[in-house]
């Protein structure tokens, strides 16, 4: 389960997503330099030719190829979210998984259109099936927020069928079907006029994403008249309310990064009709929020391409501001810590006891609240120079590490 959102606002997009995984999978932000295209490259499950690759950041279960979100230096980003239809994903061959097509998209295209382009293309050539959930053993399909600066679409999957439509303002996908017919493009066989909706599977119920999908559209209608991206000098201002919204746990954002206000805790429990179920993510001993990303694309390419990029629970981590590439600074810069799926064990950890009470949530943000906004204070103050912010990585790595040991020496979370 996931949520992902975008604005589009003068000055560029803005892209945030929670990707919530199996509690025992964990999760790894890594950077990517440019590929040159040539020979043969193994997805999950497929071998493709090679076309070639853009530099890219990506967040991917560290078990698989594809990735679960991520940004690439023409300012494309992505994410995906599992959806279910009436056709059954069990039945279909191992081919190209959600994530797969998350990662390739990125690869490929310079814009949000070519990136569509691209992952449609793909689909309808080589199909979509395999397990995307190794804990659980679960196939599944996917469902897509695909932005650039200027533009964005969501697209929607079953099977080799698919249907986009264009963003107008801003949007929000979960873990259901939303276009009805609305929609502009579609695979061959789509008939003109279907209702998208009638894809959804009845049997499965929606109000595990209905919630999180209203509160991420409220949330995107109360941006989208922002200016906030077209101010170089308010670098983040956007950012640090797209990083409250992804830790709301049911009452609306909270939690920003540098703001005050209390600490909010997770719900006690999750209902039948899907109550509980929240954008930062606590199904007790199933599913978790695993990893998150913050993006500004922006329009005019001026000031740093940034990115800020949680591991484990948004309430019980830190969103570490990164510099995402671009044809000037590929491949940007992002801290090796993050890459480590020793970090991801030690913040799934602080996630886990962060949710048994508010506490011990209370613990975790005073000491995790002061580093996040020292780092977000002082990548503000850095241009596009990738010197500078390699040597913020390091930096940013020691302080982060310096944090969860500080935590474990409280008996919080786990030691190194």
């Amino acid at each position: 389960m996931c949520d992902t959102l975008c604005v589009l606002a003068d000055g560029g997009a803005l892209f945030a997503k929670n990707s919530d995984r199996p509690l025992r999978e964990l999760q790894v932000v890594e950077v990517h330099g440019r590929r040159a295209g040539g020979g043969r490259l193994r997805t999950q499950y497929l071998e493709l030719p090679d076309t070639g690759a853009a530099a890219t950041v990506l967040s991917r279960p560290a078990w698989l190829w594809g990735a679960e979100h991520g940004v690439n230096e023409h300012g494309v980003a992505i994410g995906n979210e599992m959806v279910n239809t009436v056709d059954d994903p069990r039945t279909a061959p191992a081919a190209l998984l959600g994530m797969d097509l998350v990662r390739l998209g990125l690869e490929r295209a310079a814009g949000a259109e070519e990136a569509l382009d691209v992952m449609t293309g793909l689909l309808e050539r080589h199909g979509q099936g395999g397990v995307g959930d190794d804990v659980n053993g679960v196939a599944y399909w996917s469902s897509f927020l695909v932005a650039d600066p200027g533009s964005a679409w969501v697209l929607e999957t079953s099977g080799r069928s698919w249907a986009a439509r264009p963003v107008v303002g801003g949007d929000a996908i979960s873990n259901r079907l939303t276009l009805r017919r609305d929609w502009t493009r579609a695979s061959p066989g789509v008939v003109p006029g279907t209702d998208i909706d009638s894809w959804r599977d009845p049997a499965t119920p929606t109000g595990f994403a209905d919630g999180r999908l209203a509160a991420s559209r409220a949330f995107v209608a109360s941006q989208h008249a922002s200016a906030a991206l077209a101010d170089p000098g308010a670098p983040s201002s956007a950012a640090r309310g797209a990083v409250a919204h992804l830790r709301d746990h049911g009452t609306g954002p909270w939690g920003a990064p540098g703001g005050d206000g209390p600490v909010v805790p997770a719900p006690a429990e999750v209902a039948a009709d899907g109550t509980g179920v929240t954008l930062c993510m606590h199904i007790r001993d199933f599913e978790a929020t695993t990893a998150s990303m913050v993006a500004e694309l922006r329009a005019d390419r001026a000031g740093p391409a940034r990115a800020w990029v949680a591991l484990g629970n948004p309430c019980a981590s830190v969103f570490v501001p990164v510099l995402a590439p671009s044809p000037s600074t590929a491949p940007g810069a992002v801290p090796g810590l993050l890459a480590q799926v020793s970090t991801a064990r030690r913040f799934a950890a602080l996630g886990r006891a962060a949710e048994t009470d508010a506490p011990s949530l209370e613990a975790v943000r005073a000491v995790l609240a002061p580093v996040e906004a020292a780092l977000w204070g002082e990548a503000d103050d850095l241009d596009a120079d990738p010197v500078r912010w390699r040597a913020f990585a390091s930096s940013a790595s020691h302080h982060v590490v310096g944090a969860l040991d500080t935590l474990a020496a409280q008996g919080i979370g786990l030691p190194a």
